[in-house]
């Protein structure tokens, strides 16, 4: 696991505007996500899918659409997608249910602009980040009535989320609709902590700003060392000077988003 303090610089390279317009699809009737494509797409190139935060309330992708565009004009193909939330009625698993399904219908759309997906990537930022890391753990358990073919996740990136939803239980309500106490078995189950064990192969890029005064550094901290003590290759960033709405702004985390997820796609198989 490693640690790196201090801001994080965009790797100089193609200017993020040299993507391809995104274009706006339903993934499920009435959810949505923005596509990119990469202006010269190659046979084969990775896929990530980006969840929003919005405290388990909302989900407005429009603040990820810079990062999404940066990484289409850096080879991969980026999916910007919504889920339904709880100030639409949704409640636990629905909002993973969707973040399941925007990932295959991002491998799906990558197929059908002639790109073989590979690897596979969902990332998240705050409560989507929580949502990101269930879908990731614990996708064929999540999966329900999804149109496209199944896709195997192959790596997450959580940017400054709480992963331990127990040390958030006021602001995490919404998501089930109850208490921990009343239903506990759906707040274990909505727990990432609960799956660290499940998937031991997936590699995690963790990044918190350690600025941060609306989510704390510590959940972060925190899961990074239950996945790492699962077996779980990890990267942990903790960047100085970073606050919540930072963390996923191009300028500081672009660089070593697309350097991992460059590392995985050299890899050798395993």
């Amino acid at each position: 696991m490693l640690l790196v303090a201090g801001w994080i610089a965009q790797r100089p390279g193609r200017d993020h505007h040299s993507s391809r317009p995104a274009s706006t699809e339903n993934y499920l009737p009435g959810v949505a996500a923005d596509v990119y494509l990469p202006s010269s797409p190659a046979g084969r190139a990775p896929v990530v899918v980006l969840i929003p935060g919005g405290g388990w309330r909302t989900a407005d992708r429009r603040g990820l659409g810079p990062l999404a565009e940066t990484l289409a004009a850096h080879g991969m193909v980026a999916v910007n997608a919504t889920y339904r939330a709880a100030d639409s009625g949704a409640r636990f698993p629905v909002p993973v249910n969707d973040v399941v399904c925007a990932v295959d219908f991002a491998a799906d759309r990558a197929r059908r602009a002639g790109i073989a997906p590979g690897p596979v990537i969902v990332l998240g930022h705050s409560s989507g980040a929580h949502l990101a890391a269930l879908a990731a753990l614990a996708g064929a358990h999540f999966r329900t009535d999804c149109p496209y073919p199944a896709v195997r996740v192959d790596g997450l990136v959580g940017l400054s989320g709480p992963y331990n939803i127990l040390l958030v239980q006021g602001v995490a309500y919404p998501l089930f609709g109850t208490s921990a106490a009343d239903a506990p078995a759906a707040w274990r189950e909505g727990n990432p902590m609960t799956w660290l064990t499940s998937r031991r192969d997936l590699p995690v890029l963790l990044a918190h700003g350690a600025a941060d005064d609306l989510v704390s550094p510590t959940f972060t901290r925190t899961f990074a060392e239950g996945l790492e003590a699962a077996g779980h290759p990890v990267e942990l960033k903790l960047v100085s000077g970073a606050g919540h709405q930072d963390i996923y702004q191009p300028a500081v985390i672009a660089d070593p988003v697309i350097a991992w997820i460059t590392a995985l796609t050299e890899a050798p198989p395993s």
